[in-house]
């Protein structure tokens, strides 16, 4: 007789232990967790009994793409009682972070540099959020080091428990900080980038240290380590790297067409806009990029990009194309020339990996950019499942997106301990 798995055999005890849990979670309308107790982790470690729910599952299966690991681990997370253990709500994080030395300690928080060479290269990140504040704590853990400086954009709208954790949560780190002009974010307009600036303008006079600035956004996760970030950053010699290429034509519309928001929608003006100031060509990119801190001087200061993002606020999708259109300005530390031999992908740069439904397909395809998602689409954008995860860790990009706990909560939870595992190893 074949031996039955023994992550069936899991599924069983997934479900009583994600009974007791969510018992747990719903004890009472005070809830004062003890996150040791919820998260027996040994210190810094990602052990296989971690005392979380999804630690039933076998990573080390799933990161090698076994077929049978991966069907059953997808079954598990599909589980109506699984996935209502694996959400932590909101108040956890409030009550939780009331003792910030306990709360570090059980979530795993890396509170000093683990090496020289990560000490002298310190980062700048900037987040934007507006719910799932799990998603954001697990990723902030994942990219946080002490030498590293964090700048936090929590949207205007977003609910309140939703900004009172992420408020409770950056409390207990002194190189976290939520950035001093929230704005209201509307879908394809101006304001997300505004949350971008306000957060490069807060890092760049908060510290004089960091080398380079990159931005996020709650649903990305890192798929390298801080000290495999900053080698590739080391690698790229002062550049920058992100998406920069001609503009399509039928995207030109974007910005020869005046728009403006409406009862928070972006709508048409009904009016065309003047040419681009100084004859720049307005170049195709993402709202996603790892620049040189000159480049952020250059966004703040230089007054030809000052009059360009004055031209770009009421355009549709400004940050598909102002990033990508002032790294081919003249000038601008780490910048390309503007000859088309220097226009980069989104798959070649190394800021931020995406797959887009339409670029999907089997493998030997002429059309095909990548696999298929193994997870689910929003908005044609895969938000990725344990199956893309063996894929995931061959890419040459140091952050993904979308990652959901609340979809696939195993492909963070093995991501992130794949991670860590490997960060300590490196210490050898």
């Amino acid at each position: 007789m074949r031996p039955r798995s023994p992550l069936l055999l899991a599924l069983k005890l997934s479900v009583v232990l994600g009974s007791l849990w969510t018992l747990f979670l719903l004890s009472g309308p005070t809830i004062d967790f003890n996150p040791t107790y919820i998260l027996r982790y040994r210190w810094l470690e990602y052990t296989g009994d971690d005392g979380s729910p999804e630690s039933v599952c076998n990573c080390t299966a799933i990161q090698q793409g076994d077929k049978e690991t991966l069907e059953q681990t997808k079954i598990l997370t599909i589980t109506k009682d699984f996935r209502k253990s694996i959400q932590i709500p909101d108040e956890y994080y409030i009550n939780a972070t009331q003792d910030c030395r306990n709360f570090k300690l059980s979530r795993k928080y890396l509170t000093f540099p683990l090496s020289q060479e990560e000490e002298d290269f310190p980062l700048a990140y900037s987040i934007v959020v507006h719910q799932k504040v799990q998603n954001f704590e697990r990723l902030l853990r994942a990219i946080y080091a002490p030498q590293n400086i964090y700048c936090i954009h929590v949207d205007n709208k977003s609910e309140g428990s939703v900004i009172s954790a992420i408020e409770a949560i950056t409390s207990c780190f002194p190189n976290v900080f939520l950035v001093s002009k929230r704005v209201t974010v509307v879908y394809a307009a101006w304001p997300r980038v505004q949350a971008d600036l306000n957060c490069m303008a807060d890092l760049y006079n908060a510290s004089t240290k960091w080398k380079y600035f990159i931005n996020l956004c709650g649903q990305d996760f890192p798929l390298k380590t801080n000290l495999e970030i900053v080698r590739a950053l080391r690698y790229l010699r002062g550049g920058n790297s992100m998406e920069s290429e001609r503009m399509p034509e039928n995207k030109k519309y974007r910005f020869t067409n005046s728009f403006e928001v409406v009862n928070g929608n972006l709508k048409v003006a009904g009016k065309q806009k003047t040419p681009p100031p100084f004859n720049l060509p307005i170049m195709s990119g993402g709202a996603y990029i790892v620049v040189n801190r000159g480049y952020v001087r250059s966004v703040l200061e230089d007054h030809r990009i000052l009059t360009l993002i004055e031209w770009s606020k009421d355009t549709y999708s400004p940050d598909e194309f102002l990033w990508a259109t002032i790294q081919r300005v003249p000038g601008v530390p780490g910048s390309n020339w503007l000859n088309a031999k220097y226009d980069m992908s989104d798959v070649n740069a190394i800021a931020r990996l995406v797959k887009w439904h339409w670029h999907e397909g089997s493998q030997g395809s002429l059309e095909a950019v990548y696999p298929k998602c193994e997870g689910n689409h929003v908005r044609a954008i895969c938000v990725y499942g344990v199956g893309d995860l063996q894929w995931l860790l061959t890419q040459h990009h140091l952050f993904a997106n979308k990652f959901d706990i609340y979809t696939d909560p195993v492909a963070i939870y093995c991501l992130e301990k794949y991670l860590r595992q490997k960060a300590l190893a490196d210490l050898h």
